[in-house]
């Protein structure tokens, strides 16, 4: 039982890590249970406030030594003989009992009995962190045949429950900034790892690894996230489900003369201001329809969501321009958003005579005020910070 004295749980109140067979100060700790019912207490009860007490020690490393002890007292008696004669210490007898409990539900016992056997002898010739990973793997050392079946069956399980547990919770900071956390299977975390990378790539982001105010290298942290509202901006909206008759379009309400001179606010559907620098931005190369408001905020007119250049002429974009034309930028064409010279927010045309590729890094300084504009012999663009 677990309150037997001379038990591991017995052994685990008396002493405290790292000696979990060791004698000790509190033999009664771990006790507290009793024989039977004490103070409406179950058998087996383990007073872990009375041991921390005892052993000096705090109340989460009790908790783990206790559950550790009563897995060896109740289920592990080969480990817990292991620990007794010094063969196996204490975070090599946790890696067992994790590594044989994790194991599939439906195996047999004597398959357990023999992962823990395997487990005890390789602890005598590897640490707590080699065990770890041989325990993941034990199956295969076990019966190499059933093994791969084994794994796609916990694989499949383990997706099942991931896909249950998935959730994403978005939180307005009030500063124009939303911070969020979110749980995701392993298989889309990669997706989303593998995009993020690739669009932080050091070569592909080029000049936008510094700060343009300040000079300073961007952490790569920043640049991951730049990236992950690159995602978001470049996803097609065409390719999302309508709702109410609508597909995901973002719709963008502005007054004309704000969107003639690049001041002032706009706002979204969902009531989420931007500046109108930033509207005329992605009015160049996002989904959304600009609904433009008179001195009245009477609608004057409601923008075609065909802002954007197609195919076709994409094709021809790169052909022609050979990648981003900001000077001494060499980012190539599928690292590039199309651009209207004459700003589509003032009736510019979408059309090649017209349009220019940019990097994201650049197309965001074409559309900032704080930047001049200088047109080449060549054609490039050169861009400098106002002082």
């Amino acid at each position: 039982m677990v309150d037997e004295p001379g038990g591991a749980t017995d052994h685990a109140a008396r002493a405290g890590p790292p000696d979990l067979g060791a004698g000790g100060a509190a033999p009664a700790a771990a006790r507290r249970g009793g024989q039977g019912r004490r103070g409406g207490r179950e058998r087996g009860f383990v007073d872990r406030g009375l041991v921390a007490h005892a052993t000096r020690q705090v109340r989460p490393s009790v908790s783990s030594d206790v559950r550790l002890a009563k897995a060896l007292d109740e289920r592990f008696e080969l480990t817990r003989a292991a620990m007794a004669s010094g063969t196996v210490n204490p975070d090599q007898a946790r890696v067992i009992v994790h590594a044989v409990d994790h194991l599939p539900d439906d195996l047999e016992p004597e398959w357990r009995a023999r992962a823990e056997a395997h487990l005890v002898e390789s602890a005598g010739e590897v640490d707590a962190k080699t065990l770890r990973i041989l325990g993941r793997r034990i199956l295969d050392v076990l019966d190499p045949g059933a093994a791969d079946d084994r794994e796609g069956r916990k694989l499949e399980d383990e997706e099942r429950r991931a896909r249950r547990a998935t959730y994403l919770h978005l939180r307005d900071n009030g500063d124009g900034t939303h911070s969020g956390t979110f749980k995701i299977p392993d298989l889309h975390a990669a997706m989303l790892t593998k995009a993020l990378q690739a669009l932080a790539a050091p070569r592909r982001v080029g000049e936008a690894r510094y700060d343009p105010t300040s000079g300073r290298k961007r952490p790569y942290a920043e640049l991951l996230g730049l990236a992950f509202c690159e995602l978001v901006e470049r996803y097609p909206t065409d390719r999302l489900p309508s709702a109410g008759g609508n597909n995901a379009t973002i719709v963008v309400t502005i007054p004309l003369d704000f969107l003639l001179r690049g001041i002032g606010a706009a706002t979204l559907d969902d009531g989420t201001r931007v500046s109108a620098a930033e509207a005329r931005r992605l009015a160049c190369d996002a989904g959304i329809i600009p609904l433009v408001l008179g001195g009245e905020s009477e609608p004057l007119d409601i923008g075609r969501e065909r802002g954007f250049h197609t195919r076709h002429q994409r094709l021809t974009l790169a052909h022609r321009d050979r990648g981003c034309r900001a000077d001494g930028c060499d980012r190539p064409p599928s690292w590039t958003e199309a651009h209207h010279e004459m700003p589509w927010s003032r009736g510019g045309p979408t059309d090649l005579a017209h349009g220019g590729l940019r990097c994201f890094h650049h197309h965001r300084l074409e559309h900032d005020d704080a930047y001049d504009k200088t047109l080449l012999p060549n054609g490039r663009i050169r861009y400098h910070r106002r002082t």
